[in-house]
């Protein structure tokens, strides 16, 4: 696929300096891009390579004054960073789709199966399933019974989806991923043993949803697990029994929310938060990574950090206290050893 820049500069809405027919066919950083290719620049950090780049063409925000002349064609427009996604979008369209059932691959006769469906090897598609149209479910998948599939849904290798679980159109669920395993639930007894509480529920994810590798989304003891509509879950995530997480909110990775806990909608939460259950989380929260959430957050906006997480402002201000604790020490012994010694020289007056 190959673009010239006057129809990138069309496609991304962006004004053009430069030569409008230099074609590109590759995307590259902007460090190592060569001939043909097109890069982008949305960190300022990043700019000095505008003018040793050998891109053809670079994608940067209308904002960024140029300091040197520039060997490439410049593309100016609002968001660089975006609209290099789109880039990344156009330029990869179609390259996984695939069509048809391979084999050796098992699909129940009582599944129904939708317009241009892709089933790979040894993938297994139970009883009762519903896959819409366009859905690709990748080699090794499991599909368990009565599973439903939204249209144009891609589930990739390895992926284990079990029983009665209902996941939406436009989803990316990437390799390893577990939806609907049985929650952690198990009631102390008086022996001190545990009894499995069985887990009957689901889990419900809605339409334009990412699921990070290796993720696990555990049904809900009744009722349902619900990942609501545009949640972005990068790798290696647990998402606990009961759960509910908010529109737009986007997770990073080894993150565990326990369960029953609600998630409002677009939270940004950072790698390694933990949270305990049976608490929600107010929409718009930025929750900073390695922080421990231990209580309610209340207020929209909030952003929290640390272990127990509190105020960002207030966190580090405490911090920064604590890094001076040595020399507040120091002077504090430093006055003792003065009061002291006034002490002992008013005696000696006295």
């Amino acid at each position: 696929m190959q673009f010239s820049a006057s129809q990138l500069a069309t496609l991304l809405n962006g004004k053009l300096e430069g030569n409008p027919d230099v074609i590109v066919n590759s995307l590259a950083k902007i460090e190592e891009a060569r001939k043909g290719m097109v890069s982008f620049i949305a960190n300022p950090k990043y700019e000095e390579f505008l003018y040793t780049t050998r891109a053809s063409v670079v994608i940067v925000n209308q904002t960024l004054t140029v300091g040197k002349p520039v060997s490439c064609t410049l593309i100016k427009v609002k968001d660089a960073y975006s609209s290099f996604a789109l880039l990344l979008e156009k330029f990869s369209e179609n390259n996984d789709l695939k069509n048809g059932i391979q084999q050796p691959s098992y699909i129940s006769p009582t599944a129904t199966i939708g317009k241009d469906v892709f089933v790979g090897a040894f993938a297994y598609i139970g009883d009762g399933a519903e896959l819409e149209d366009h859905v690709q479910v990748h080699g090794g998948a499991f599909i368990g019974d009565h599973v439903q599939i939204g249209c144009q849904t891609v589930v990739h290798a390895g992926v284990k989806i079990y029983h009665d679980c209902i996941i939406g159109s436009q989803v990316t669920i990437h390799a390893g991923v577990v939806i609907g395993s049985d929650g952690f639930g198990f009631a102390p007894q008086s022996d001190g043993s545990y009894k499995k509480v069985p887990q009957i529920g689901n889990v419900v994810i809605e339409d334009n949803v990412e699921i990070g590798s290796n993720t696990t989304i555990d049904r809900a003891t009744i009722g349902s697990t619900i990942i609501r509509r545009g949640v972005k879950l990068d790798n290696l995530i647990q998402i606990a029994h009961n759960v509910e997480i908010g529109e737009n909110t986007v997770i990073a990775a080894q993150t565990g929310v326990s369960g029953s806990t609600k998630v409002g909608r677009n939270c940004v939460i950072g790698g390694q938060v933990g949270m305990v259950g049976h608490i929600h989380i107010a929409d718009g929260t930025r929750i900073n990574a390695q922080s421990g959430v231990s209580k309610s957050i209340k207020t929209y906006g909030t952003t929290v950090t640390g272990s127990p997480a509190a105020d960002y402002i207030s966190t580090l201000k405490s911090q920064a206290v604590f890094r001076n604790l040595p020399d507040l020490e120091k002077r504090i012994t430093e006055l003792e050893n003065q009061i002291r010694l006034l002490a002992t020289e008013r005696e000696s007056i006295q």
